[in-house]
């Protein structure tokens, strides 16, 4: 579906440990600066789509989330939809909005993610990421990432996932072998997008990690599934972004300036592939995003994609035509992707650096994107920002992401 809405405000929260904020505080302030930035009073919001991925685990608000965020905000009378899809969760709430208002059954939607991760017991944040998986059938699961580490007689010990470290990330370690087997990329290529993305995350200053990184130092730091170093790696967060969008109508009565149009916003689900040679769900998703912009990977300006690990955007600068395949090691060396460079990619310092509150991440890819489009990035801006795309998927089963979200941008 062609989309025709705009992003008129944005507001977002540090990303980090909030142990001591409840999910109610931490969306409050998201959603009053983005209310502020798009000059709307909260009155004059007809629905809010509200994405939680691991507050319920963490924090035992189940069922009602959004509901009691914004009651907390005296915000009522609307409908409000809680939105769980995985790590696309607040991009599948942005997409959700978007398409409502799309249809003309809205002309001012709030879109909300907002989670926490952070938690005493350490287990209660492990078991978000398990559920991530298809849990009547985690041994299949077991089965595929040791078959696939053997293959490269790598014996993976699976004992101490879900307890000391995300399953993920084991997932991302064969992801990371099955591109070095394939096209010669090395964990120096991994500690390149570390490297860079710590450059650009010391620029945010609501980035979780600020500091700079050298490759060296992410090669020489603790290893957490080989070949991925700790830095390689998204850390766990706390945190809230929230978008207010609007039709094309209410953005003309605001007479709302530095509006972003939203040229696509899709969600899509992986599927049981028949060939190994099947395109992706992500670059299925890309094709068809690409498709309802009317634009192609050359015309973009810049990219926020979801590494949760380094690896996984290296491959997905392939995924998302950002060059041929095998060629993604050439644009990490070239510095392509850095500010700067052609396509800078993840100028928020990406999931590795602004870190991965799984719920607030799709949004927080947006309230990037949109000050990039408006020229407000300050030091971290990208040159002549136009168009602008980002990619956010999470959950796996099969052999493939559960849940894909692709968003494109125009200012």
């Amino acid at each position: 579906m062609k989309q025709n809405a705009y992003v008129i405000g944005v507001g977002m929260t540090p990303f980090g440990n909030h142990m001591g904020k409840g999910l109610n505080q931490l969306a409050a302030k998201a959603i009053n600066e983005a209310l502020a930035d798009a000059g709307l009073e909260k009155q004059q919001l007809q629905a809010a789509y509200m994405g939680t991925a691991a507050a319920p685990i963490i924090t035992g608000q189940v069922c009602i989330p959004g509901q009691a965020v914004l009651r907390s905000m005296d915000i009522g009378g609307i409908p409000v939809v809680n939105v769980e899809n995985a790590c696309a969760t607040s991009a599948t709430a942005f997409q959700q909005a978007c398409t409502m208002v799309t249809a003309g059954l809205y002309d001012a939607v709030l879109a909300i993610g907002c989670d926490k991760l952070y938690h005493e017991d350490k287990m209660r944040t492990f078991a978000v990421f398990e559920g991530g998986l298809d849990v009547e059938n985690l041994a299949s699961f077991h089965t595929y990432v040791s078959a696939n580490m053997k293959k490269y007689g790598v014996d993976t010990d699976l004992n101490d996932a879900g307890t000391k470290r995300s399953v993920f990330m084991d997932l991302y370690a064969t992801m990371a072998r099955d591109h070095m087997a394939k096209f010669g990329s090395t964990p120096r290529h991994f500690a390149k997008v570390s490297a860079k993305n710590s450059i650009h995350g010391s620029l945010n200053p609501l980035a979780q990690f600020r500091n700079v990184l050298s490759e060296d130092e992410v090669l020489a730091a603790r290893m957490v599934a080989d070949p991925l170093t700790l830095p390689m790696c998204a850390p766990i967060g706390d945190g809230a972004a929230a978008a207010v969008i609007v039709s094309e109508r209410k953005a003309r009565e605001l007479g709302s300036r530095n509006r972003i149009r939203v040229l696509a916003s899709l969600i899509t689900s992986g599927w049981d592939y028949d060939t190994d040679d099947e395109p992706t769900v992500t670059e299925v998703a890309a094709k068809q995003a690409y498709e309802e912009a009317g634009v192609g990977p050359g015309d973009l300006s810049c990219v926020e994609l979801h590494d949760a690990s380094a690896p996984a955007e290296l491959i997905n600068y392939e995924y998302l035509g950002l060059c041929p395949k095998g060629e993604a090691i050439r644009l990490i060396e070239d510095g392509e992707t850095s500010l700067g460079g052609r396509i800078p990619v993840n100028t928020s310092g990406g999931l590795n650096r602004k870190g991965h509150p799984i719920g607030a991440t799709g949004i927080a890819q947006i309230v990037e994107l949109t000050k990039q489009l408006r020229g407000r990035a300050g030091k971290r801006q990208v040159e002549n920002a136009r168009i602008a795309l980002a990619e956010n998927g999470g959950g796996f089963i099969g052999s493939d992401v559960a849940a894909m979200a692709m968003t494109i941008l125009s200012n």
